[in-house]
């Protein structure tokens, strides 16, 4: 990560993933300087402020959202960069109102639909000269990085595969129930698919200890985002990992759901195309909670885009040309990596 002044980035949302941000963005870089001028958390529970002053003490200011714009100007000058880690649904407002007023916005909704419309505010992002990150997580987010770490070593694209496993939490594990319940949208041959959910088991290869897990389609946000990085891919799929259990209880509401932090999770990217020698195979995966990974990726983004690192417009993360710094700084946060064998 290249030398630049730190910038103050606000975090909107002190959900899980909203804690662990602010945690990931007081890291201090690999040469022990701060990353950040200073973190902003923005909530709008006041018991769950209260939670967070006493987590955080004076590393991090906690505000509610009337006062979120004054408490920037207390810290040294407005932010540049803003991530929304606001629960489903309530993304769209909140972003578009950050990027009129001039911020660069990370995303970490994955929701395919809010997805869809997040990508729509590009013309408005482009316009104001800021990045729109959109769907920044352990899958989409980390699992675009890995696609494009693995197309650098193709000379062509042709197909993109990717399958996960495992939740943030509650709040993801309803959102995985509603993506086994919908309507699959798959990238195939140059026009978008439906596809009903739980259809098409495939049995996919996850880093140990996960192992192989039956995975199925299901309404997932990756195609969206992964299509219009990758021009003239034939072929862009999503699958959710589940059980028999899974599809029996899937018309019912969640009775129980996972604890806060949820069970280790997963995610692999399959990308076939051509190089030197040939059809080509690259195989990646990466194994961590789901909500350390989508925290790591969602406070480096937030970093590089204060630097002016990130591509200006509305895209997903696959719009990182050069993958391998990014991939490397979540490594040294703990969130790693691994490469299958490649089949040529």
């Amino acid at each position: 990560m290249t030398d630049h002044p730190p910038a103050v980035i606000g975090v909107i949302g002190a959900g899980i993933v909203g804690a662990r941000t602010a945690r990931e963005l007081l890291t201090p870089s690999a040469d022990g300087s701060a990353t950040t001028a200073g973190v902003v958390v923005v909530t709008r529970r006041p018991d769950r402020a209260e939670q967070l002053r006493r987590s955080f003490g004076s590393s991090i200011v906690v505000s509610d959202p009337d006062g979120f714009e004054d408490t920037f100007r207390d810290r040294r000058g407005s932010t540049s960069t803003v991530i929304v880690a606001h629960a489903e649904g309530e993304h769209h407002d909140v972003v578009r109102a950050q990027l009129e007023a001039g911020r660069n916005v990370v995303s970490t909704s994955d929701h395919p639909h809010e997805v869809h419309s997040l990508l729509a505010l590009d013309r408005l992002a482009r316009s104001v000269g800021r990045s729109l990150t959109v769907g920044v997580g352990l899958s989409p987010g980390l699992s675009c990085l890995l696609v494009r770490h693995a197309s650098n070593l193709l000379d062509r694209v042709d197909e993109i595969h990717v399958a996960r496993d495992g939740v943030a939490g509650p709040a993801c594990a309803r959102q995985r129930l509603r993506a086994l319940r919908g309507t699959a949208v798959e990238w195939r041959d140059g026009e978008w698919t439906r596809r009903p959910g739980f259809s098409g088991r495939e049995l996919c290869w996850f880093p140990d200890p996960i192992g192989g897990l039956d995975c199925y389609r299901a309404d997932l946000a990756e195609p969206a985002v992964l299509v219009p990085e990758f021009p003239g891919v034939q072929r862009v799929t999503a699958r959710l990992a589940a059980t028999r259990r899974d599809r029996v209880l899937a018309p019912f509401p969640l009775w129980i759901p996972p604890g806060a932090e949820g069970r280790p999770g997963a995610a692999r990217v399959e990308v076939r195309g051509v190089d030197a020698n040939g059809r080509a195979t690259v195989v990646y995966g990466v194994l961590d909670r789901a909500g350390v990974a989508a925290a790591a990726c969602a406070a480096v983004a937030a970093i590089l885009a204060s630097r002016g690192e990130m591509p200006i417009g509305a895209h997903g993360l696959a719009a990182t040309l050069d993958p391998v710094p990014f991939l490397t700084e979540l490594s040294r946060r703990g969130v790693r990596t691994a490469a299958f064998d490649t089949v040529g």
